[in-house]
């Protein structure tokens, strides 16, 4: 069949029209592109890789970054200290008002910091105290000193060899962030770019910084986050010895817990003891008429006890409380245990591999008068399990006074 000329010249415009558009669309996606890689380059100092940042969930549309100042660099390296990236794709999901939205962070630094890293408050949350799901952090895995959580991964490596400014570094950190909170079923797939962009990130200063070592590929999939609390009865991971030792069946004690696996390489790991609603509420009502100080727990989770270990170069500059204006910082020193002076609060040490460990445990505020005296058993039973597990000497614990009621 014979097409009219008419429409043959009608046909070939729609057709050249529709390749000048896609050529135009294409373009500026193109374009997009090759804009997106120069600002995350521009904001993070090349130590960031582009093309992972770029397969985060939220990395659509026009990416820009925050621009960088004096304070935005660490004095001990030069090297930025983070790096804020923006995206329309993340302003669109949450109707941000400006088109725009901070997605994505990049920091990293090396050890040891001047800067004290301070160990768990006592009024810390340990659950979400709106009764929401809670997926504490766990390790990373693969052979790579690091933890996950929902929104981020931490990343360490030993930098034998390495300087920064003519100053020697022991270890190096970096730490891959995704600042909003993504549907379900992205999250997995953003742990995963997390996971590799960290990991990238460590090694690039590594290279930078002149050290030895290197870790290895990330894994192919991030860790999943189980939810938490569980009952003590099923404890496995960090919290495994509190399940075993019976205490969970009777009150004071907490019945719950929130716990990670345990990876003896995690400079940071945590054993969570938190009181159910239930349990809480019956002390309290069992209590509540000898101690007229004694208040009522009004949120999920809210009696608890933390219990940390702190390892490496995180361990040799640990402060128990946040000091401000002429505070007196209280120092958890290597080699020495006790008790914070103003807050429930305590410290044991141990040596693993030549190194200082500090493991502490917070007892929240309120609870902590009533169960003191009986935490010195709890805490004697996290250290020894911990120390045993990571073949630990020298241990020193707090004093059996150091566990009064104040």
């Amino acid at each position: 069949m014979r097409v009219p000329d008419g429409v043959r010249t009608a046909v070939n415009v729609l057709l050249c029209l529709a390749a000048v558009v896609a050529t135009g669309w294409s373009g500026r996606e193109i374009w997009l592109v090759w804009d997106g890689r120069r600002q995350i380059d521009a904001a993070c100092g090349g130590f960031v890789p582009v093309g992972r940042v770029l397969a985060l969930s939220e990395a659509g549309g026009t990416i820009t970054h925050r621009r960088l100042d004096d304070d935005s660099f660490d004095p001990a390296t030069g090297i930025p200290r983070d790096c804020e990236i923006f995206s329309t794709e993340a302003g669109e999901r949450h109707g941000s008002s400006t088109g725009s939205r901070w997605f994505f962070t990049g920091e990293m630094g090396v050890l040891p910091t001047d800067r004290p890293r301070v160990v768990d408050n006592p009024v810390e949350d340990l659950v979400d105290p709106r009764g929401g799901r809670t997926h504490p952090s766990q390790p990373l895995g693969g052979g790579i000193a690091g933890t996950v959580t929902d929104n981020d991964v931490t990343v360490q490596l030993p930098c034998e060899g390495g300087t920064a400014k003519g100053r020697p570094v022991e270890a190096l950190w970096a730490r891959a962030a995704l600042l909003s909170r993504v549907a379900s079923e992205e999250r997995a797939h953003d742990r995963d770019v997390l996971a590799e962009t960290a990991v990238i990130m460590a090694n690039n200063l590594a290279d930078r910084l002149g050290c030895a070592d290197r870790l290895p590929d990330a894994p192919d999939h991030a860790p999943d986050l189980p939810e938490g609390p569980v009952p003590a009865a099923r404890a496995e991971g960090t919290c495994a010895w509190y399940g075993k030792s019976g205490l969970a069946e009777r009150a004071p004690y907490p019945d719950t817990v929130v716990e990670s696996r345990t990876d003896d390489g995690v400079w940071d790991e945590r054993c969570g003891l938190v009181l159910g609603e239930g349990r809480a509420r019956s002390l309290y009502l069992s209590e509540a008429d000898r101690h007229d100080w004694l208040s009522e727990p009004q949120l999920a989770g809210q009696w608890s006890v933390s219990l940390h270990t702190y390892s490496g170069p995180v361990a040799e500059n640990l402060h128990l409380t946040r000091t401000y204006g002429d505070d007196a910082p209280e120092p958890a020193t290597p080699g020495k245990a006790g008790r914070s002076a103003g807050e429930p609060i305590w410290w044991a040490s141990s040596v693993c591999d030549g190194r200082p460990q500090i493991h502490t445990m917070a007892v929240a505020t309120g609870y902590d008068r009533l169960v003191a005296p009986r935490m010195e058993q709890v805490f004697r039973a996290y250290v020894d399990d911990v120390t045993a597990r990571r073949h630990c000497t020298d241990t020193v614990l707090p004093e059996s006074s150091a566990f009064r009621a104040h």
